[in-house]
């Protein structure tokens, strides 16, 4: 079953009926993977999203404002008058910002790109026969490698986000690395897809100056008119209704989040790119990049921060920025929509 409107894409999402079916591993062996939190069903998700928000406030986010603004300004000061937008920019500073968040040595970056790509690939339902054994080899070493981060942060705890996730005594080991995996993967590609969906279509509508001076209303209508996140699934965990469509238990339905973000019975005039349905005073309906409900995605916060600086910085310091190709590749993937490259002229 399919949902595409955004009634019943909201819906859907807001049901207690629907969910994913997953239940926690019952151990604490942090050798056995763990299910992440995000496709775990109440009270298991409600406990340990609960658990992992005390130490996602929206103060440490905050802190980390300056740090984004910097890593930024770097960024853009070290391309070339033409650069691969995806490569230099899109990528790297989602990476930076959630490797210093956890307090990961910076010397590690390149580890962290391998994994991110490999974790973020399992995410597609079509993955590809033979993918899965090289996920698992890249799961393996990222768990090993955290377990040895997390054994110092308990022993020597600093500022980082890891050290205040060793503080939540209720989480066992499985659950720490499993929300480790979690934050790399939700809390990296998706900005990366932000950012680079962002640009190519500023740039190619003509419209990138419209991030110099406020930008939040360009990254709500890229985040509805070209979501990094296309789609997402729940199961009927017992007999439901949807659009007046009977819904027998454990039956899988797929929610189409790009279909539903430009539902024209929402959307006027859907298909085009328009930021200024988004401007202050405007109360358009939520679109639903981030979900809804109980799963409503926790670094939305920083997510939007993200990009709202990295396409201000970048409308300020290459105003005629042109793109390069008119067609970029995107990569293989049916659930993260994401450019492979993005080549621009910045001057």
């Amino acid at each position: 079953m399919v949902a595409t409107s955004h009634e019943h894409v909201s819906a859907m999402l807001r049901d207690p009926r629907f969910g994913h079916g997953h239940v926690p591993a019952d151990t604490d062996d942090p050798d056995r993977p763990q299910v992440s939190f995000l496709r775990l069903d109440p009270p298991d998700h409600t406990r340990l999203r609960a658990l992992v928000s005390r130490a996602f406030t929206p103060r440490m986010l905050e802190r980390l404002r300056p740090r984004v603004e910097a890593i930024t300004a770097e960024l853009i000061g070290a391309m070339g008058g033409e650069a691969d937008l995806v490569a230099e920019f899109a990528y790297p500073l989602p990476v930076l910002v959630i490797t210093e968040m956890l307090g990961v040595p910076p010397e590690d970056y390149e580890r962290f790109r391998g994994w991110s790509e490999t974790l973020a690939r399992s995410l597609d339902p079509m993955l590809p026969a033979g993918q899965a054994d090289t996920t698992e080899r890249a799961s393996l070493e990222f768990r090993a490698y955290f377990r040895e981060l997390l054994a110092e942060r308990r022993v020597r705890p600093g500022e980082d986000l890891l050290s205040a996730l060793t503080q939540v005594r209720e989480l066992t080991e499985a659950e720490l690395l499993a929300t480790c995996v979690l934050l790399l993967v939700a809390g990296h590609e998706t900005t990366v897809n932000l950012i680079a969906n962002g640009v190519l279509n500023l740039a190619g509508h003509g419209m990138l100056h419209r991030a110099a001076d406020d930008p939040q209303p360009v990254v709500e209508e890229v985040l509805r008119y070209d979501p990094p996140v296309q789609l997402t699934a729940r199961t009927a965990l017992r007999e439901a209704e949807l659009g007046g469509t009977a819904v027998p238990a454990g039956t899988p339905v797929m929610a189409l989040v790009g279909a539903a973000n430009r539902d024209p019975a929402v959307f006027p005039d859907p298909d085009r790119f328009d930021p200024g349905r988004f401007d202050p005073g405007r109360a358009p309906e939520r679109h639903l990049a981030f979900g809804l409900g109980i799963h409503f995605c926790l670094g939305a916060t920083l997510a939007r921060m993200e990009g709202e600086i990295a396409l201000r910085a970048l409308a300020r310091a290459a105003p005629e920025l042109k793109l390069v190709e008119e067609a970029p590749p995107y990569k293989e993937n049916v659930v993260l929509r994401g450019l492979a490259r993005l080549q621009v002229r910045l001057s």
